[in-house]
């Protein structure tokens, strides 16, 4: 029997429409607007700017590909650098829960690029996307943990992801395929250090994971070669990235398995570590019917994982570096009842959410550690300033599979994002989601704005 890599390079490389359920490539198609919409919504940011101008510098100013931060067309690997870098800037984009994975802002900007550089269908591009989905998920499953804790696991195997879907594009064989994982993956890199710091390295790790798979595949494509166990291999990422690595994840449920099906939607505008907490604070504010000023101190009951990502943030100096802060988020939805993308602007030097910032504190919860990844559990803790101590709980947050978001609530979501800072005019992201809804109808993978 060939080795779990071999097994997954087989499966994508010959993965059909056919084989797809409907289900699946529908879900698809909302993954899709919702990350071009995240993309036009990190568009302004200065990070996202920065990458761009170093494009517009090194890249060609023309081609057939669609850059969403420039409005300009370049090639395929200048495209997929800018829009993956902007696509995971305001953290809205989609999230898979068991591999703690964010697929969308990786995997379509290699395949959407590579698509139109190519010429392929709506079809095809919907097909190099589930592939990419299916098979970055099932390797950062198979990482583990102990990977999560170091490594960003969207800039590791996000590398790997964007090799399959743009490797599905150019009609790469199970051995190309296997060669184009071997090559993304001894690129694959991604730190949380950058956190301690406010650095800008996240969109670096998404646009570097989309450039590296896009990359990987094209050389594949002309004969060259990669590791064969790039993965599971006794030097290869898993050797030096993980202590908890399970080989097995790299193939199951092939075929049968869709965790397309598996991925949720951000509805809060942060770190998704933060959602499960925030969801059971608002259960806890609408069902007693409390504001922030009757709240003496929150504890929020996480994972491990969270305590690893968010525990470094204790006075955040940017506006991103606040959407990594738990007390931040649980401020905002005291203080507003949402934590979306206006009221992170706001919140930065804002003296009351500073206020309600220190009230909260994390603790690791058994149960909820126990769960995770596979579970995201919300459990707070609230102590009133009038001596009630009260309890929320959530089992899937606003977002997950079974607490998911309908194609109108994906639509309000897609204009809130799109028209962000005036990225886009209404009337443009209108256009954008009547693509979206159609994309498996068109002969041609064209560009989304204009």
């Amino acid at each position: 029997m060939s080795h779990p890599s071999a097994q997954l390079a087989e499966f994508v490389s010959q993965l059909s429409y056919e084989d797809i359920p409907e289900a699946v490539l529908r879900r698809t198609e909302d993954l899709l607007l919702d990350y071009l919409v995240s993309a036009l919504a990190g568009s302004s940011a200065r990070a996202v700017q920065s990458i761009a101008q170093f494009a517009d510098t090194m890249g060609p100013t023309s081609g057939p590909c669609e850059n969403l931060v420039t409005r300009r067309s370049t090639s395929p690997m200048f495209a997929a650098m800018v829009n993956a870098a902007s696509a995971h800037m305001v953290e809205q984009d989609d999230v898979h829960n068991g591999s703690v994975f964010h697929p969308a802002a990786v995997v379509f900007p290699a395949a959407v690029a590579v698509a139109q550089a190519l010429g392929r269908s709506g079809k095809d591009l919907l097909v190099a996307s589930v592939a990419g989905y299916e098979a970055g998920i099932r390797i950062g499953e198979f990482l583990g943990r102990s990977h999560y804790k170091i490594f960003h696991t969207t800039g590791t195997a996000g590398a790997l992801a964007a090799a399959v879907a743009a490797g599905r594009l150019l009609n790469l064989n199970s051995e190309q395929m296997l060669n184009a994982l071997g090559s993304a993956g001894t690129q694959a890199a991604g730190l949380w250090e950058f956190l301690r710091d406010a650095a800008d390295s996240k969109q670096l790790h998404t646009s570097k994971a989309a450039v590296n798979g896009v990359i990987a595949a094209y050389l594949a494509h002309d004969g060259f070669t990669g590791a064969r166990q790039i993965l599971e291999g006794p030097q290869g990422m898993a050797a030096g990235m993980s202590t908890d690595a399970n080989p097995a994840k790299l193939t199951d449920g092939l075929g049968t398995r869709w965790t397309v099906l598996e991925t949720s939607f951000k509805f809060h505008a942060s770190c998704r570590h933060t959602h499960p907490a925030a969801d059971a604070l608002q259960q806890v504010l609408q069902s007693h019917q409390l504001a922030a000023s009757d709240i003496a101190w929150v504890v929020a009951h996480v994972h491990q994982g969270a305590i690893d990502v968010l525990g470094p943030v204790t006075k955040p100096a940017t506006v991103h570096q606040s959407k990594f802060s738990m007390g931040t988020v649980l401020g905002l939805i005291a203080l507003h009842g949402r934590a979306g993308l206006p009221e992170f602007d706001a919140a930065l030097n804002d003296p009351e959410t500073a206020a309600f910032r220190e009230r909260v504190s994390m603790e690791l919860d058994a149960e909820v550690d126990a769960a995770y990844p596979a579970q995201w559990i919300g459990k707070v803790t609230v102590q009133t300033l009038d001596g009630r101590t009260l309890t929320g709980r959530v089992d899937e947050p606003k977002g997950d599979p079974g607490n998911t978001l309908s194609r109108p609530e994906l639509e309000d979501k897609a204009m809130r994002l799109g028209t962000y800072r005036n990225a886009a005019s209404r009337e443009e992201v209108q256009a954008i989601i009547s693509k979206v809804w159609s994309q498996a109808d068109a002969e041609r993978a064209g560009h989304y704005l204009g």
